[in-house]
């Protein structure tokens, strides 16, 4: 395909203009009991902030967002508002949705831009709140806590805070000044953030148990699980969450001109694609053993993907990786699947014999999702199930009354989405606990 993306890492959208935002605004019916706010995991009063934006209040407009999400900076860019808010339009059965997204976005970039002062914490009360984890649901918990009074340290084991939206999201979706804009917001707070501090080697848990009145858990997940399929150990075999990561920190020429094929069809892995045609690849397949109804990349992932030249390849299961004597990938040998029983959920994958194919490749890149955290919940010595943190639902409290988790860490529980916007709610609702938990016996404000 012809790359004329290569080396493009500049967000695709470049915002709306003054013009183009007060029209949109002023198209919005803000309806009485708004569908668009049920449908918005933080509840931002959603009619309230376009409302603002239509009167020129800019500043009024940024709070309304701020006070209910502390990412919406990033919610703005990366949330899956087709199935969220403006999903929930009441103009979706007349003409197209309100563009909630791209208001957010307005009205955040207009506080960054300026650098308003919007919160201001409540006097010190004294008491200590550790969190492990700097990405949407550590920064969100820390906020919340600092305008309570609470004195709050964040442990970050990266070099950098922000977490996910820092490191694991692209560029051109998510640029890192806004991560750090919004980890800024929480360090203005008087929150410490301490990076390059690993639970269980750089920091004690029994030090953190000590010295905090209470902890909150709220890394994200680990790295991509492995194939367990022959020729992993090559020369261009990726791990989906690392290629981003180091594309994020500089620019790479190791997909200049190459054949790359990512296995996988959720999130990361269109993150992954779209990266590899940025860098320069002369093709990339995405390689899924179900269908495209199975996929779990939203669909205007799924369209963007397809929009920047990325191929897929349905029904088609990776066999073995090929590599040549110096020891390079050459090739990804799959074989053909077949899809029954569809009437059973997911259906039932089958292999076709006789209908092994080889693609001739240069990379492969793994994007099957991410491992849990084991390490980690064995240092903090919590109850989990299969790698996931039992929590109480309604308290987020783990097996240690001391300790409380939320975001991705706790996904697969039956609490909430993994998304950005699911991990900002989490630790606002984790803080909240803590909170009424330590201020039991005495009134909240």
């Amino acid at each position: 395909m012809s790359n004329s993306l290569a080396k493009n890492f500049e967000e695709i959208f470049g915002g709306l203009t003054t013009y183009a935002a007060t029209v949109e605004a002023n198209r919005c019916l803000y309806c009485y009991d708004p569908p668009c706010v049920k449908a918005c995991p933080t509840s931002i009063n959603i009619p309230s902030f376009i409302k603002k934006i239509a009167s020129n209040n800019m500043k009024g407009s940024a709070r309304v967002i701020m006070e209910a999400n502390p990412v919406g900076a990033s919610c703005a860019r990366v949330c899956p508002t087709i199935e969220l808010c403006e999903g929930a339009c009441v103009l979706n059965s007349e003409e197209k949705p309100i563009q909630i997204g791209h208001l957010q976005r307005y009205a955040t970039d207009w506080l960054r831009e300026t650098d308003v002062k919007l919160f201001t914490p409540k006097p010190a009360n004294g008491k200590k709140i550790a969190i492990i984890g700097s990405g949407p649901a550590g920064l969100s918990a820390a906020r919340e806590l600092a305008l309570l009074g609470y004195g709050v340290t964040i442990y970050e084991a990266d070099e950098k805070a922000g977490g996910l939206n820092y490191y694991g999201i692209v560029s051109f979706r998510l640029p890192q000044d806004v991560v750090e804009w919004e980890v800024q917001q929480v360090q203005n707070l008087g929150v410490e953030i301490k990076t390059s501090a690993k639970i269980g080697e750089d920091v004690l848990v029994d030090e953190l148990l000590e010295n905090f009145d209470r902890i909150i858990v709220a890394v994200g997940m680990g790295k991509v699980p492995m194939l367990n399929i022959e020729g992993e150990h090559l020369e261009g075999v990726y791990d989906a969450i690392d290629f981003v990561k180091e594309s994020k920190a500089s620019f790479t020429d190791k997909m200049l001109g190459k054949k790359a094929v990512v296995i996988g069809a959720g999130n990361t892995a269109i993150d992954a694609a779209t990266c590899s045609v940025r860098l320069g690849a002369e093709q990339v397949q995405i390689v899924y053993r179900r269908t495209s109804k199975e996929m779990t990349a939203y669909d205007f992932e799924y369209d963007f993907a397809k929009q920047d030249g990325v191929e897929f390849r349905w029904l088609s299961l990776p066999k073995r990786i090929i590599g040549d004597e110096a020891g390079k990938v050459v090739g990804l040998e799959c074989i053909k699947m077949k899809l029954t029983d569809m009437e059973n959920g997911k259906g039932t994958l089958t292999e076709i014999p006789g209908s092994e194919f080889i693609i001739e490749t240069d990379a492969v890149i793994r994007a099957i999702g991410q491992a849990k955290q084991y390490e980690l919940i064995e240092h903090l010595g919590l109850a989990n199930t299969r790698g996931v943190i039992d929590v109480e639902m309604n308290s987020l409290k783990t097996s240690n009354p001391k300790i409380y988790a939320c975001g991705d860490v706790i996904y697969g529980n039956g609490y909430g989405e993994a998304t950005v916007v699911s991990a900002a709610q989490q630790g606002k609702d984790s803080a909240y606990a803590i909170h009424y938990e330590l201020n039991a016996n005495s009134e909240i404000a």
